[in-house]
């Protein structure tokens, strides 16, 4: 375990006061390893360091599976969405200096846990509905919590708590961004462009060429847009890395099409291919 890492301790209390019963909506207060509010709603620290708000099920392939979120730590410790992960956290520097972040679609943490190096004076909150990614982002950072939850509910989190809010390659849930976030606080969404990917063709789902106007639909009403910047470059993936980029996202549950899994498999050599993303600013307006 390095310095950065949380370890199995219980939530931070700077994260368990960000929170609310997600039943009720009251505050919650933690004792060793249950979160619990007033009324008497009670929920697990698992012994990974994460609490599941969640009181229902979920849709299948909802959430990331373990094959996914194996393949996806794999491929980040790889460096080859580092370019990435270095814009975000040069963005939340520029931007902030304490408070909370939330992290809407927190994955494993990888973005969080660099952003909150950068801003040495704020706590970090991964919300993600994959109990199994949330066991590796409760321990991303010593100042990271972590809470299983679905982006599409009301979240369990209080109002206008949040000085920023990361959403990478997440869903945008524009009405609870805009009620955590506070009056002067940051949205930060993170998607890929087009280009993205471009030398493995079907393999991975191709970027919808209209995603900016949905952006801005999706966002409109709640957020103007301050800044966009591009993040775009050429990596060698090897055949590994390959497997790891298509298995780590939505491409994994389509391979058995049209001989995917067999060009997959026939890749022996590294290639080069194009990484390319935009990082988006908005601020809420009233």
């Amino acid at each position: 375990m390095t310095s950065r890492e949380r370890g199995n301790d219980p939530l931070p209390p700077e994260i368990v006061r960000s929170l609310r019963c997600s039943v009720c909506g009251d505050p919650v207060g933690s004792t060793d390893r249950t979160v619990r509010c007033g009324r008497g709603h009670s929920f697990d620290v698992a012994k990974q360091g994460y609490v599941n708000l969640l009181h229902a099920r979920i849709p299948a392939g909802t959430a990331d599976t373990g094959p996914m979120v194996a393949a996806r730590v794999d491929l980040l410790a790889s460096g080859a969405y580092r370019p990435l992960a270095d814009e975000l956290a040069k963005v939340a520097s520029e931007h902030i200096r304490d408070g909370l972040i939330v992290d809407a679609g927190a994955g494993t943490g990888y973005y969080l846990a660099h952003v909150l190096d950068a801003v040495p004076g704020a706590h970090g909150l991964a919300l993600d509905v994959s109990a199994v990614a949330l066991r590796r982002a409760a321990r991303a950072h010593a100042r990271a919590g972590a809470a299983v939850w679905n982006l599409w509910e009301p979240w369990p989190v209080a109002d206008s708590s949040a000085s920023l809010i990361l959403n990478v390659f997440a869903p945008r849930n524009a009405p609870q961004f805009h009620r955590v976030l506070t009056a002067d606080g940051l949205l930060v969404v993170a998607t890929p462009n087009p280009g993205h990917l471009r030398e493995l063709d079907d393999l991975v789902i191709s970027v919808d060429e209209s995603k900016d106007a949905r952006l801005e639909e999706t966002l409109g009403e709640r957020f103007a847009r301050v800044d966009r910047r591009e993040v775009t470059r050429k990596v060698k993936l090897s055949p590994g890395q390959i497997r790891q980029v298509v298995e780590m996202g939505p491409s994994a549950h389509h391979l058995h099409r049209d001989g995917r899994r067999e060009r997959l498999d026939a890749i022996t050599d590294p290639v080069d291919v194009t990484t390319s993303f935009s990082v988006t600013l908005y601020r809420p307006v009233p």
